[in-house]
């Protein structure tokens, strides 16, 4: 691979992840040096990856997994770093000037890296939206404060990213975020009790990981795309509108105080998200196939069923609350998902289970430290998994 020095090196957290692999399909097309990859235990994968970029260094999340990994590229000079803590390791130890970091580590366990990142002064690449849900405004003064910058690789806001080229956040007017509705846009809360976990997996549009496709299907999703939203472009939530766009061809827009509205748009493919976040302010040749309206013929918005996804407007009333009324909320999401997909507990109760643990949490809303949102985390993850199993109980 010819190295292009026009771009920073990059490295990769999560990196046999849906995103992450799209990362490395990016920077090989654009001949970018990837220096760092962490994942959490498929060892496999990434000693292919590590042996196949050259890289420096290595983490892996599970214990296991990093003596593994460490064993297999004993040949190699790359360093092999072990758990949470071994990834922030690799993150300050590894430095290289104009480098950028992808987060693409799925859930909670993402925050501490990201806190990494920022602390070491690196521009972030940020696909781990759990980072600003739980602890956003923490984020966000740390990058401030580090003169970090926050590069966005989720659709929805690498759009109104790119949609701000067109003007400044103080011109803002209204956030117009976009949805694909899911797989079950129109049905009815009766009609989401049989649901299977291969149904929930259908999803219309994007070919995603499965945590975040469950996610998409309960709307939970968008509700945190909402807060990752307030904290990245410094709205408020009712300066935010979701809708509902079943072709994904406008990722998001921004109307400005003129009424004017931006949008940007493409055919639905992470790869362009990924590219502008790790080329940005620069544009590259395109790694994703050319959009044709003609052939789409039309494009439809809508209302959101917010009665029925009932976890997109607590999202809002989260982030409205504030505090580490948002981790909790994640928190809740992630084990009635994991249960989910094993088969533990039905569809709908990934929300039942979401809205007791929020409801049973109100002091959540009170916190100063950051040290508060992983005592909250943890609560909300035992009460969450006592709710799980008071309604395994029932059924």
């Amino acid at each position: 691979m010819q190295m292009n020095y026009e771009y920073p090196s990059i490295s990769i957290l999560g990196s046999t992840g849906s995103v992450g692999e799209q990362a490395i399909d990016v920077a090989l097309k654009n001949g970018i040096r990837v220096n760092c990859l962490s994942a959490n235990k498929n060892v496999a994968r990434v000693e292919t990856q590590a042996r196949e970029l050259g890289v420096k260094a290595c983490a892996m999340a599970d214990r296991d997994a990093a003596r593994d990994l460490e064993i297999k590229l004993a040949d190699t000079d790359i360093k092999v770093y072990t758990g949470i803590e071994g990834i922030c390791e690799m993150i300050s130890e590894h430095y290289e000037e104009r480098e950028v970091v992808v987060n693409s580590i799925i859930g909670e366990a993402g925050l501490r890296p990201t806190l990494a990142v920022l602390g070491a002064g690196k521009k972030l690449a940020l696909a781990n939206k759990e980072s600003l849900v739980c602890a956003g405004e923490f984020v966000m003064k740390l990058a401030q404060a580090k003169r970090a910058e926050i590069l966005p690789v989720d659709s929805e806001h690498s759009a109104i990213f790119q949609a701000l080229r067109a003007g400044e956040k103080k011109e803002i007017k209204r956030l117009l975020l976009t949805a694909s509705g899911g797989p079950f846009y129109g049905m009815s809360r009766e009609a989401l009790a049989g649901i299977r976990v291969e149904d929930a997996l259908a999803h219309p549009t994007w070919n995603m990981g499965a945590k975040i496709t469950i996610d998409s299907a309960t709307l939970m999703n968008k509700g945190f795309e909402v807060i990752e939203a307030v904290h990245l472009f410094g709205v408020s939530a009712d300066q935010i509108e979701v809708l509902v766009h079943r072709e994904s061809i406008m990722h998001s827009a921004i109307e400005y105080i003129d009424n004017s509205v931006i949008a940007q748009m493409s055919v639905p493919d992470m790869r362009l998200c990924v590219q502008y976040a790790l080329t940005h302010p620069a544009r590259t040749e395109a790694v994703i196939p050319t959009l044709d309206l003609t052939s789409i013929g039309k494009m439809t918005f809508a209302k959101p069923d917010t009665d029925t996804f009932t976890l997109l407007k607590l999202a809002f009333s989260a982030v409205e609350k504030g505090g580490a009324v948002p981790a909790v909320l994640n928190a809740a999401n992630e084990v009635a998902v994991a249960a989910f997909l094993d088969r533990r507990l039905d569809f709908l109760g990934i929300f039942d289970v979401v809205i007791k643990t929020v409801k049973a949490l109100p002091d959540a809303a009170r916190i100063r430290l950051m040290d508060d949102i992983f005592a909250f985390d943890g609560a909300a993850r035992s009460l969450a998994n006592e709710f799980l199993t008071k309604r395994s109980a029932l059924c």
